[in-house]
């Protein structure tokens, strides 16, 4: 089978770097889709399959409409909103397998913008101006390969001509190995992690593993817990073991880690079976000392410097009142079995016993707003342990599969039903 890359581009200002591109493609023996997201009007060097165009109508709009109202920020927003849609419609068609582009700060957006709306696994490079900064906002949850174009995307010389011939190498090799070397019917349980919970969730793993799953462990750091949710989204995962839910913290307090609002929505949404933990909820997560927020600093709030670059703040009694709320409205709304496991000598390495986090008053406050405001089926199993003592890890392993045993039952009366 032929593979054919989706080339997501400017082609009215960018068109002979395309073009360039484009031939390197099909030297290599694939085939090439291309996808203007340009509004200047004039030729373009290249064969253009969607027209820029094509790009504004898949947005609601149209060329002309941008042309008119000068606006270059909205016609960035419309032509990233319609090359996304466009290429969300190419690969639902099979139509492509992988997916390039390059510019500066406007091809980048586009073209990123269009790669994040396909699944995991598709091959995606970018080649940009941006790539040696934070690139968070161009790859958000997405595995997008953002490579440095060393010069700016203008033109081709003998520096630009050996960066754009890797990068296309790159997506071939990409493509290579785009099937895994072998299927797995195991299935996929999703773990949260945080370096005060390792030893807990590897303890888990193993378990999970011997008991015949396969468990992917997301780090809690924001970008973890967003790949998690959207991944049970897209139906991947079948069962969460949500050890650490320390994002949330992060989101009330105004940390640097936090998932945002929707963290601990999908497993609900999609009813697939979660055991929650409150792990790590004793902490909020800030760079160098320094970059605490000055209001904390002046309150004599409790810091530990886990590095030098990292820097914990103690939750207190008020905002583990406030998480527990959040976490019991949250699973409120769940769909299918859930289930929570406290573990009352402490939520972190930090939290235990004369640890510099240990404050079982703290700790006291989430565990009762989280019951008070917990719909009364939903089962709560505490336990006389820290979460990183390895009888906690048993305990969350086995009620975790206890959840699973009657969505199983529910899958195979499905199946049953579906082949009467």
């Amino acid at each position: 089978m032929t593979h054919t890359v989706l080339l997501v581009g400017t082609l009215d200002t960018k068109g002979l770097e395309y073009a360039f591109v484009r031939d390197e493609f099909l030297r290599r023996g694939l085939s090439v889709l291309t996808l203007d997201a340009g509004t200047r009007p004039g030729p373009r060097p290249l064969p253009v399959d969607c027209s820029a165009d094509d790009v504004a109508q898949a947005a609601g709009s149209s060329l002309d409409a941008l042309r008119a109202g000068k606006d270059r920020a909205q016609a960035l927003e419309v032509m990233a909103a319609g090359a996304a849609a466009l290429a969300r419609r190419l690969y639902d068609d099979r139509r492509i397998h992988a997916i390039f582009g390059m510019g500066g700060s406007g091809g980048t957006i586009i073209a990123t913008a269009a790669m994040r709306a396909l699944p995991l696994g598709v091959p995606k490079l970018c080649v940009s101006t941006l790539a040696s900064g934070s690139v968070a906002p161009y790859v958000g949850t997405s595995d997008i390969l953002m490579m440095p174009s060393i010069t700016d995307v203008a033109g081709i010389n003998r520096l630009s001509r050996l960066i754009l011939s890797r990068a296309v190498g790159a997506v071939c090799g990409m493509l290579a190995e785009a099937a895994p070397s072998a299927a797995s019917d195991r299935s996929i349980v999703a773990a949260t992690m945080f370096g005060n919970t390792t030893r807990c969730v590897d303890l888990c793993r193993e378990k999970l593993t011997a008991a015949g799953y396969e468990v992917l462990v997301f780090h809690a750091t924001g970008t973890g817990g967003r790949i998690m949710e959207k991944l049970i989204d897209e139906g991947f995962v079948d069962a969460a073991l949500d050890i650490t839910t320390t994002e949330w913290a992060d989101e009330l307090c105004g940390g640097i880690l936090s998932a945002g609002p929707q963290r601990l929505s999908a497993a609900g949404r999609h009813g697939i079976p979660q055991l929650i933990v409150p792990g790590c909820l004793d902490m909020v997560n800030f760079g160098a000392p320094e970059t605490v927020p000055r209001h904390y600093r002046e309150a004599g709030r409790l810091l530990h410097a886990w590095s030098p670059q990292v820097t914990l703040m103690r939750t207190n009694q008020e905002e583990n009142r406030r998480l527990g709320k959040i976490l019991a409205e949250k699973v409120n709304a769940a769909r299918g079995p859930v289930a929570f496991l406290l573990p009352l000598r402490g939520v972190s390495v930090l939290d235990g016993d004369g640890q510099p986090f240990c404050d079982r008053a703290a700790d006291g406050a989430l565990f009762e707003a989280l019951q008070n405001h917990l719909r009364p089926e939903v089962p709560v199993h505490e336990l006389d342990a820290n979460i990183n003592d390895p009888e906690f890890a048993e305990r969350a392993v086995e009620l975790l599969l206890e959840l699973l045993i009657p969505a199983r039952r529910m899958v195979s009366v499905t199946i049953l039903a579906e082949r009467s």
